[in-house]
């Protein structure tokens, strides 16, 4: 994709880009809500990517352009870039360059034109991967010399601040970060990072994505309201975040907070999901790795009954799958539609494709999209 991008960006500015940069959507293995409470978190990257072709102006001017999006190329001066006032897919990227302006990085301008495979909606970071082109390539072509971490804090405050939408550094720095191959065990406290090996094939199993369809968005309030939630327990019990609530003490921790039934509900998953996520590093770390199956499935119930932010379609592909032979399955992402996981032996795929799609159709939903997870590169300059 990378050349057609190239050529993209020729017909509409008349010229050659600098370069072609990529960033990856990414998938959760498991760690869902838990990046905005310090706790722990495990991506992949997925062979979705987001690929830009940029060069740099010096008038400040930011010109903008998608190949995925009807319309012309959208012109922005970078000095009248105001937070929470772009509604549109523009507001990712130009928000990367007022992050990078506010924190006192040089940058002048930028013509970049976009495509992108990561599906919208999806729960797979298809905003974090459009940052995360964007910072990458303006990093390298105004020399800036941030590093990944600091380039994914900047995009999340993008996301947060500009766009609108109070989400954890989990997207950012997975899209950034991840290897090759591996999962990112990722402690978003201190940002610490370690890279498992996850070749699901060698031990001759799947990793499917079922894309529900149901599209969702992080900047609508639900979202907010869990986080807000999450924030209003960490100062009942007296700690800086619910990261703080040891596992082993969580039943005295819940009796703490009495009648406030949403919180306890909210603190229950978030704690408890943090041991999911330690609890899969170790099983995979020991070769144990058909073994996270249940653990998925018990993610999952907690998204959907503590979390609550399941949906019918959601809980129709997890149920299906896993009467299916599934060895374990879960909503991924942000929740309210988007995707879920399924981790299945290779002989029993088709079976459980075949299986979701016909249960959605006799419900009457609208028909998933089903591709397999393969571990995938960071973001990386192609050109």
């Amino acid at each position: 994709m990378g050349q057609q991008v190239r050529d993209g960006f020729v017909e509409l500015y008349g010229t050659e880009p600098e370069g072609v940069w990529s960033a990856p959507g990414r998938v959760n293995l498991i760690g869902e809500h838990t990046d905005y409470n310090d706790g722990f978190v495990m991506p992949f990257a997925l062979p979705h990517t987001a690929v830009a072709a940029v060069s740099r102006r010096t008038d400040g001017v930011l010109r903008l352009h998608s190949a995925d999006v009807d319309g012309g190329v959208v012109e922005l001066r970078l000095d009248e870039l105001t937070p929470e006032a772009d509604r549109a897919w523009t507001a990712y990227p130009s928000g990367v360059l007022w992050a990078l302006r506010e924190a006192g990085h040089a940058v002048t301008g930028a013509d970049i034109h976009l495509s992108s495979t990561v599906p919208a909606g999806a729960g797979l970071s298809s905003s974090a991967a459009l940052e995360v082109v964007v910072a990458l390539a303006v990093n390298d072509l105004f020399e800036l010399g941030l590093e990944r971490g600091q380039l994914a804090r900047l995009c999340q405050r993008a996301e947060n601040v500009y766009v609108g939408a109070p989400t954890g550094i989990m997207d950012q720095t997975a899209s950034a970060c991840c290897e090759d191959g591996h999962a990112l065990f990722l402690d978003t406290r201190d940002l610490s990072q370690k890279q498992i090996p996850l070749d699901l094939a060698a031990e001759g199993m799947r990793l499917l994505v079922v894309d529900t369809q149901v599209k969702h968005s992080h900047s609508e309030g639900e979202y907010g309201k869990r986080r807000a939630g999450c924030e209003k327990g960490a100062a009942l019990l007296g700690v800086d975040a619910l990261r703080d609530v040891p596992y082993g003490e969580l039943d005295a921790a819940l009796a703490r907070l009495g009648d406030e039934e949403e919180v306890v509900r909210l603190v229950r998953h978030v704690v408890t999901e943090d041991e999911r996520v330690e609890r899969v590093v170790s099983l995979l770390e020991s070769g144990d790795t058909r073994a996270i199956g249940p653990v998925l499935v018990e993610g999952h119930a907690s998204l959907r009954d503590d979390f609550r932010i399941s949906c019918p379609e959601l809980d129709l592909v997890v149920d299906t799958a896993l009467a299916s032979g599934a060895l374990g399955a879960r909503m991924t992402g942000g929740g309210f539609g988007g995707s879920a996981i399924v981790l299945a032996d290779v002989a029993d795929v088709d079976t459980i494709t075949k299986a979701v799609e016909e249960a959605f159709a006799a419900a009457g939903f609208t028909a998933p999209r089903v591709f397999e997870a393969v571990p995938s590169p960071g973001a990386r300059r192609l050109a």
